[in-house]
């Protein structure tokens, strides 16, 4: 894969394709080329923000397809940059569960394909913790042996989520007051923190470092395949459902490219490479009924059934109020 890419960066690939490192199978470029005859170029992002700030700055010129969380591909709808999608380039759109066709953020998938999709909840070591940690409490006030040994994740509305669901507020919750009471009860969580941490902590779970993190149920999996005293459970007070998404750019000049290379990702066998191997869950009914039995046998939370999912709640772009979660993030990590 490339490494970087300009915003605005002219590229000889009939397609060029941001996403996340690891997050598509390495062969990807063969095997499109091989179904379609087109060349196409990927580049790694980091993080949603990263690839937020070069599509902002350039107004999505360079990328034909880029990869983000749902809240991000809401707001480029928002801000004009993203493309409709051709459904009728798309006939592997009826792969989808109907749950995955009737998000809140884009009902009928009019300019965004879920690419995966999940929860955040509470990822933990049985060995080491009393019991079966129920509760956004029982990270945010935990017991005296378990200070030190926990982490949560960095992501500002995933941080903001637990607060906030831990006073029984919604993980969009757009009162100020309520925004700070979160963000005093996670001021008074940090002091019993090992660590935030968006991408190691099912290591330091696995070490023995960490007894309890936050985390995407998808990544607690990694930890899974570690040591199988790591489970993963979503507290009582409820969490987010997470949804990784794929758009075309308005300023694309490769659309109908970008179109196959979409239904080429929603084909059952190439979508099942995504769950088989970054043990992430699927919005696609053919590709996760394709998948071993064994698979959720060792990661219970890849059986969740879409129906489940989508009782959580979804992050929401909030708009101008996103600046409060900011704040009260920067205040959080600015805290002794």
């Amino acid at each position: 894969m490339a490494a970087s890419l300009a915003a605005g960066t002219a590229s000889a690939a009939d397609l060029v394709i941001s996403n996340w490192d690891g997050y598509m199978a390495k062969d990807i470029a063969e095997s499109f080329k091989a179904a379609t005859g087109l060349e196409i170029e990927v580049v790694n992002h980091a993080t949603n923000e990263e690839i937020m700030g070069k599509l902002m700055a350039g107004q999505g010129k360079g990328y034909d397809v880029v990869f983000v969380s749902s809240p991000f591909a809401e707001v480029l709808n928002h801000q004009g940059l993203v493309e409709p999608l051709d459904k009728a380039a798309i006939p592997n759109l009826a792969n989808l569960y109907p749950e995955a066709a009737a998000l809140a953020y884009d009902p009928g998938n009019v300019f965004s394909v879920p690419y995966t999709w999940g929860t955040t909840g509470l990822c933990y070591r049985s060995d080491k913790v009393n019991g079966t940690p129920d509760s956004w409490m029982s990270l945010l006030q935990p017991s005296d042996d378990l200070k030190g040994k926990t982490t949560m994740l960095a992501t500002d509305r995933w941080l903001m989520a637990a607060g906030l669901l831990a006073k029984g507020y919604s993980v969009n919750e757009t009162d100020p007051a309520k925004i700070s009471e979160a963000r005093d009860l996670l001021i008074e969580a940090k002091k019993t923190l090992l660590a935030y941490d968006d991408t190691t902590f099912y290591s330091k779970l696995v070490s023995g470092e960490a007894s309890l993190v936050q985390a995407w149920d998808g990544w607690c999996n990694y930890g899974i395949a570690e040591n199988k005293d790591i489970k993963f459970v979503v507290p009582k007070e409820g969490s987010d459902l997470w949804v990784d998404t794929i758009v075309v750019m308005k300023n694309s000049e490769k659309k109908e490219n970008a179109m196959k290379f979409i239904n080429f990702i929603l084909d059952a066998k190439n979508h099942a490479w995504a769950a088989e191997n970054i043990l992430y869950k699927v919005p696609n009914k053919a590709a996760m009924e394709s998948l071993p039995a064994a698979l959720g046998e060792q990661y219970p939370n890849m059986k969740v059934p879409p129906s489940d999912l989508a009782k959580y709640e979804l992050l929401r772009d909030l708009g101008p109020n996103q600046k409060d979660y900011s704040r009260a993030v920067s205040e959080i990590k600015a805290a002794n």
